[in-house]
């Protein structure tokens, strides 16, 4: 309940100002910073995005019953799901234009769209779900893991030119909404004591 409550906040912080169809400036500044890094990252880019496509999700749950993990399974398609209901019922709220409408000088990379609705990023809703329902699951420095593929798939996001620096943090935040909602749906696994140190 209070990552669905903090992720809600981060959400409607964001929704605020997107609302608007602008870009302010210092939302403009952070996207030319991140989209003006040097081509040769371009590949890495292009590649992380993909993290975060619809079908990650299904990957996960196949991948979760191969592990003998039916809650995790479970929990990945109905964030999936989540996820696509979630920023749908957004865009009747919020509705603002890729960056190659709302920014004034923006790099397009690659396949990036450059039309349509922006806020939120799908690619990082989807990705933080899967993150926030898969850290239950993990232990130790593993949990790291799926957070450092938010935040390679947000920076991809912003640096090929398909979002907005607030669209890919809104989407962290209906991320958190979504994931904490399924992890109260499906249920977590108990935590498993680390062994004793002598």
């Amino acid at each position: 309940l209070v990552a669905m409550g903090a992720g809600f906040g981060v959400l409607v912080v964001c929704a605020i100002p997107a609302s608007s169809g602008r870009v302010g400036a210092l939302e403009r500044s952070v996207f030319e910073a991140i989209n003006g890094m040097p081509g040769a990252l371009e590949p890495f880019a292009q590649a992380a995005q993909y993290l975060g496509v619809l079908a990650v999700g299904p990957v996960v749950a196949a991948v979760a019953v191969l592990a003998r993990r039916p809650r995790l399974a479970l929990a990945a398609l109905l964030a999936t799901a989540g996820k696509l209901l979630a920023e749908r019922a957004l865009w009747e709220v919020v509705q603002r234009e890729r960056p190659a409408q709302t920014q004034p000088n923006p790099i397009i990379r690659g396949d990036a769209a450059t039309t349509g609705l922006s806020f939120v990023s799908g690619h990082v809703v989807l990705v933080t779900s899967l993150a926030l329902i898969a850290t239950a699951h993990l232990r130790g420095r593993w949990r790291m893991l799926p957070w450092l593929v938010v935040l390679v798939v947000a920076f991809a996001r912003i640096y090929l030119g398909a979002h907005n620096p607030l669209d890919v943090v809104g989407g962290i935040g209906l991320g958190l909404t979504v994931g904490s909602a399924v992890n109260l749906a499906a249920g977590v696994p108990h935590p498993i004591d680390e062994p004793a140190r002598a």
